[in-house]
């Protein structure tokens, strides 16, 4: 017996009912196997994120209409079997470029990854053997980095991630180190570099009939297929721009998520932003304060002051202290989860925390910041929520612990907790009010 092929529904189209200056609700038009079908609801959250329209500017590499090889966006690449035996040549150095070239090395007979701007590279295994976001997106860590002045910051980041490799003898290091951009996580490329597996080289200067020419040089390379790592634009094609406006693939939304001008919060983007880690725990506080907006327990402020935050991004201003990124939509995660968690009452008080409970106050701080922070007291409390903090550490580590040996901690492990412990007074006295 066959079994029911899967249906797939397609947002046609939200607008505004009639009365949505009263009612907030929305009028959704959706297709499933080619009919569509009209529903009213009383609040829309759009959930596609800003990978939407691969981003494909063939336009900007002079000589593509005459490459006889095979070329397509990232998006379209599924395994590496393409690529056996081929000369490949992967434009862009994002996540999802670096992992394609990485995949290819495997198969193909030479790699290559051209780019504009270099990136810093980090490995998903960071000190101890622990989740690089576990040791590096920590408040006491996010502290530092906010206090220190901007060059200072990146100077600091420059310098951790050459202690794995040196960049500069990779040809990876950033063209502007002034500005923050998305790391690569990826554990195969540095080794993939200095076997030779993968080449980096510089921006693409124009294409011929079999080869490419790179910036600053007038050699020709052999290429067989191009994979175009060229990003994404945002848009919302079933929205009316009178609701929602797309403009350089940043949107006009309060804390990335309302449209400031809506007579009714009824409708919120979620995942539509770029934080400085992983996006699920991002996405979660979104969602929790969404759904107490739309169900009127949290307020949002008045349409000046939703502008004049929106606006003030817009500029897109070099900070003095902490990070500047490179993107509109990228974000310190740690401080746009604080900002979303203040707004519905579960943001952890530290100083609270070490008069009633120092053990798990010192945790907090210097520990990863999950989502189980967002849980010990107010809206959505979990019970269980202090005891996963406690335990965190031990738990990401036992799948590994297949084999079992002699602990060797150090008397300097013991003597950075009783530092940790005047590191915390230290902290809360210039973070905390």
């Amino acid at each position: 017996m066959l079994k029911d092929i899967p249906k797939k529904t397609t947002v046609i189209s939200i607008k505004k009912r009639p009365d949505f200056s009263t009612s907030g609700q929305w009028d959704v038009i959706t297709e499933t196997n080619g009919k569509q079908k009209s529903a009213i609801f009383d609040a829309v959250m759009v959930c596609i994120g800003y990978l939407t329209e691969p981003s494909l500017p063939l336009d900007s590499f002079p000589g593509i209409d005459k490459f006889n090889g095979q070329y397509f966006h990232s998006r379209d690449y599924k395994t590496p079997d393409v690529f056996a035996g081929k000369k490949v040549l992967v434009v862009g150095m994002g996540n999802s470029g670096v992992d394609i070239a990485v995949e290819a090395a495997r198969t193909a007979k030479k790699v290559m990854i051209s780019t504009n701007r270099g990136a810093w590279v980090i490995s998903r295994v960071f000190d101890d053997g622990y989740p690089w976001d576990m040791v590096f997106l920590t408040r006491f860590l996010n502290i530092i980095r906010n206090s220190l002045p901007g060059r200072a910051t990146m100077w600091l980041i420059a310098t951790r991630v050459n202690q794995w490799f040196n960049h500069a003898n990779y040809g990876l290091v950033p063209k502007d180190r002034s500005v923050m951009r998305e790391p690569i996580l990826n554990d195969e490329l540095p080794g993939c570099i200095i076997t030779g597996k993968v080449s980096i080289k510089p921006g693409v200067k124009e294409f011929k009939e079999n080869s490419v020419v790179f910036k600053d040089s007038q050699e020709e390379e052999e290429v067989d297929v191009v994979v175009f790592a060229t990003g994404y634009k945002a848009s919302f094609p079933f929205i009316d721009e009178s609701i929602i406006e797309v403009e350089n693939n940043h949107a006009s939304l309060y804390k990335y998520i309302f449209p400031p001008r809506l007579e009714k919060p009824t409708l919120a983007f979620i995942g539509f932003l770029k934080p400085l880690g992983a996006i699920m725990s991002v996405v979660e506080t979104q969602a929790r304060w969404v759904t107490r907006i739309f169900n009127g327990l949290c307020k949002l402020p008045p349409v000046n002051t939703m502008l004049e935050e929106v606006n003030e991004k817009k500029k897109h201003k070099l900070n003095w202290f902490g990070f500047t990124f490179d993107e509109v939509l990228k974000t310190d995660c740690l401080v746009y989860m604080d900002q979303l968690a203040s707004s519905i009452g579960v943001k952890p008080s530290v100083p609270a925390l070490l008069l009633r409970d120092p053990k798990l106050a010192i945790k907090i701080f210097f520990g990863p910041c999950s989502p189980y922070q967002f849980r010990l007291d107010g809206p959505g409390k979990w019970d269980g929520a202090r005891n996963a903090i406690m335990s965190q550490w031990e738990r990401t580590l036992k799948p590994m612990r297949t084999r079992v040996v002699e602990d060797t901690s150090s008397f300097i492990a013991y003597l950075l907790k009783a530092l940790a412990l005047f590191a915390v007074v230290v902290g809360i006295l210039y973070s905390f009010n």
